[in-house]
């Protein structure tokens, strides 16, 4: 090598150790893989429900997969309104989800006058969950087996058959009002203040029908205490395959599925938001976690984030017609 080239071999090295010199002495660091700290998972429901459990099994499958410790946080209240606002301000890291629901991210915008967030413009949709079917059950004193029965019966006594909810704006609400609406019945709504109190109530014989989440009311069902007549998905449901769907029975395009899902807030690094999509799919496509959704009358439709965001749009449309139709409020 002749004095030329190693006097600019010397000046390259000179200038690369500079680099690292002033690099180490800024703070500069390489670019970390995500995720590169602990998670924090928001729930915006009680210790106990399907968004929490969902939340800590899935939470529990990232820590295992990626070794960052993932925090499973439940901030309660006012519809599950407080956990998404306080997500939706997050920074957008991807450090910090949301596990949002129907009420959430597509219901809520159209009950609430003052929204503190926008379900669509101020979040990215991560993953969708689950989704799970209902059943529609009625009192054993009620005299229908059959949708169409309930419909005659309906129209024969406008006013006099009432369904019972577990509250103002609830799923179990809304579907009743969706039933309402599409059969062209009046119906009295009784709302409680949760799935637990409306069902003791249908047992008791004080309501007529109720629309409510498969497991909450199948062990009924399969006592013999309360009957079904329907599930509220748009197909048959394998945890009671001989039950039609209201669409099928007598109500095309019927259609209410309890769902929760993944999101962050909006802005958050497409890397992070793809990589967690993908592991969320993963997760749930375990054979454990099929088996028991299958019980429980639920699926996991593994979604895009795209096919993800424009489901949340359909059901932020589809609900504000219903809502808007029937009056709803809770504020």
């Amino acid at each position: 090598m002749n004095s030329k080239a190693r006097r600019m071999l010397m000046k390259t090295m000179s200038g690369a150790a500079l680099f690292l010199v002033l690099a180490g002495w800024c703070g500069v660091a390489p670019a970390q893989t995500y995720p590169a700290k602990p998670i924090r998972f928001v729930v915006p429901f009680p210790v106990g429900g399907i968004a929490d459990v969902f939340a800590r099994v899935i939470g529990q499958k990232f820590n295992d997969a990626w070794g960052q410790p993932v925090v499973v946080e439940n901030r309660t209240g006012a519809g599950g309104t407080i956990a998404a606002e306080f997500v939706a301000k997050a920074p957008p890291d991807g450090y910090t989800l949301v596990m949002g629901s129907i009420g959430t991210h597509s219901v809520n915008v159209s009950l609430f006058r003052k929204l503190a967030y926008d379900p669509v413009r101020d979040f990215a949709p991560v993953a969708l969950v689950m989704e799970a079917d209902g059943l529609l059950v009625v009192h054993p004193s009620v005299p229908v087996k059959t949708v169409k029965e309930l419909v005659a019966l309906a129209r024969a006594r406008p006013g006099q058959l009432n369904y019972a909810s577990a509250g103002n704006g609830t799923a179990s609400h809304l579907a009743g009002e969706l039933f309402k609406m599409m059969a062209k019945v009046d119906m009295v709504h009784v709302p409680y203040k949760g799935n637990v109190p409306a069902i003791t109530d249908l047992l008791g014989g004080q309501t007529s029908l109720l629309f409510a989440t498969m497991p909450t009311v199948l062990p009924q069902v399969q006592a013999g205490k309360l009957r079904a007549i329907a599930v509220t998905g748009a197909t048959r449901s394998p945890a009671a395959p001989d039950l039609p769907s209201i669409a099928e029975a007598a109500l095309p395009g019927f259609e209410v599925t309890n769902w929760i899902g993944i999101f962050a807030p909006a802005g958050t690094p497409r890397d992070a938001v793809t990589k967690l999509n993908s592991e969320t799919i993963r997760i749930m496509r375990a054979p454990e976690i099929q088996n028991r959704l299958l019980n429980e009358g639920a699926k996991s439709p593994a979604k895009t984030t795209e096919e993800f965001g424009a489901y949340v749009r359909a059901e932020i449309a589809k609900w504000a017609k219903v809502i808007q139709q029937a009056g709803i409020r809770v504020d």
